[in-house]
């Protein structure tokens, strides 16, 4: 039944809640719903008719269609943004500046806004102002645009600088410049270049969700003047689908960057990943699944070890026997990812497929023990491609086995550990 369904297109799981509350600095950042994962398969049909449609001189049809929008990616949908004259804001900075800090493994994280975007903290010495930091009682300082400083020349020039242990990346949205965000480490220590890639990445999408929520305000201004003219509803129209489109590039920039970074901690000597997924996906096609199954099937094969983001480094490369607080930070990790997961709006509908996928189908896996087809159709996959691509990659501790014995091994235990349909799908993809 549940096979069934996916096969035809029929999402088994809704959205999580919007806004997940915890203390935890890094589960408030994902908490913040940074859109939904929109692509041309998640925007119903009839929207992108009517996005499509020439609808000039016809005011009540473009208002319906700004309506519309408005109600997909208002902020309780995107990035939940408060006006600066509100205390909230600068907590909610402030825990992405500590997520950061915890991800990248870095001393201390600050993010500066232009004063169009931080109104509350607005400062007339400044133009760009400490709008959240990793550091208790830090002075809240700022920059003008003038200076020859790392802040303001990254903010000017709109390029990533690296300099003296400081890495400063723009936040940017096409044209819209947004703010910097700063990361700090010790000179001796070199940052991975994936790192950097999904700074950039992170502050790219918080600099598209800032520019659009301003958009949305502007755009739920125009609808309700009765005095604008059409031309101004179609040029709203355009500029808040063009945003829109940016928010579902960055998104998926992202979530690659996030699992290169998880790849670098985990001392992948290739992307485990990537290549996890894009096996996972010719499994996929090779069940004949449908496209929006096969799309999260393959972000899912992405993000199923998201959690070891939060584990130190040097856990992964220990040469030593972990002590029993190192090896929970292991066995927990797919738990926190879960957790984390949960947070992403745009990423919830793949939560089922990652909790289950250490599920085995004679019902001896964990969390649950589930047997057979009630394990996810999409955990069954993830489990072979991920197994599959193990056995056939070097690590630290072993050399890679050979393609066709791994192979071997897969088929052993098929009906035990593996779903035999995928299996054999496997064997028809490799």
């Amino acid at each position: 039944m549940a096979d069934d369904k996916e096969k035809n297109g029929v999402s088994l799981f809704g959205q999580s809640d919007e806004f997940f509350e915890t203390s935890e600095p890094l589960e408030e950042f994902f908490a913040l719903n940074l859109g939904d994962f929109i692509s041309e398969h998640l925007i119903s049909e009839d929207l992108a008719k009517k996005i499509s449609q020439n609808e000039k001189g016809k005011k009540d049809r473009l208002k319906n269609q700004l309506s519309e929008l408005v109600a997909i990616y208002s902020s309780n949908k995107t990035l939940s943004l408060l006006n600066f004259d509100k205390k909230e804001d600068y907590a909610i900075y402030t825990a992405i500046a500590h997520s950061i800090v915890q991800m990248l493994e870095v001393e201390k994280c600050n993010i500066y806004l232009t004063t169009d975007y931080a109104k509350g903290l607005a400062n007339p010495d400044f133009d760009l102002v400490l709008a959240g930091t990793s550091v208790e009682g830090i002075v809240r300082e700022g920059y003008k645009f003038s200076e020859n400083s790392i802040i303001s020349v990254t903010f000017t020039e709109c390029d990533t600088i690296a300099k003296d242990g400081i890495v400063a990346t723009p936040m940017y949205c096409n044209s819209q410049k947004v703010g910097v965000v700063a990361i700090q480490t010790s000179a001796r220590k070199s940052i991975a270049k994936s790192y950097i890639n999904l700074l950039e990445s992170m502050a790219k999408l918080l600099a598209t969700s800032l520019t659009l929520q301003g958009c949305i305000d502007e755009t739920v201004h125009l609808t309700e003047d009765e005095t604008a003219s059409d031309l101004e509803l179609q040029h709203s129209r355009a500029e808040l689908t063009a945003l829109i489109g940016d928010l579902c590039d960055y998104q998926q920039d992202f979530v690659e960057h996030l699992a290169r970074a998880v790849d670098t901690k985990g001392h992948y000597k290739v992307s485990h990943s990537k290549n996890t997924a894009e096996l996972a996906r010719k499994i996929c096609k090779q069940l004949g699944l449908n496209e929006k199954t096969t799309d999260l099937i393959y972000y899912a094969g992405l993000l199923q070890n998201i959690g070891k983001i939060v584990i130190p480094e040097e856990i992964f490369s220990a040469d030593r026997k972990l002590n029993a607080d190192e090896l929970k930070k292991i066995q927990e990790h797919a738990n926190v990812g879960v957790n984390l997961l949960m947070n992403i709006n745009f990423l919830s509908e793949v939560v089922p497929y990652i909790t289950y996928q250490k599920e085995r189908v004679d019902g001896s896996g964990t969390p649950e023990g589930l047997k057979g087809r009630s394990i996810p159709f999409g955990s069954r996959i993830i489990a072979v491609a991920d197994a599959y691509n193990a056995l056939t990659s070097d690590r630290p501790f072993r050399k890679a086995m050979d393609k066709d014995k791994a192979l071997s091994i897969m088929k052993e235990e098929a009906g035990q550990k593996w779903d035999f349909d995928v299996v054999s799908a496997l064997e028809q993809c490799v």
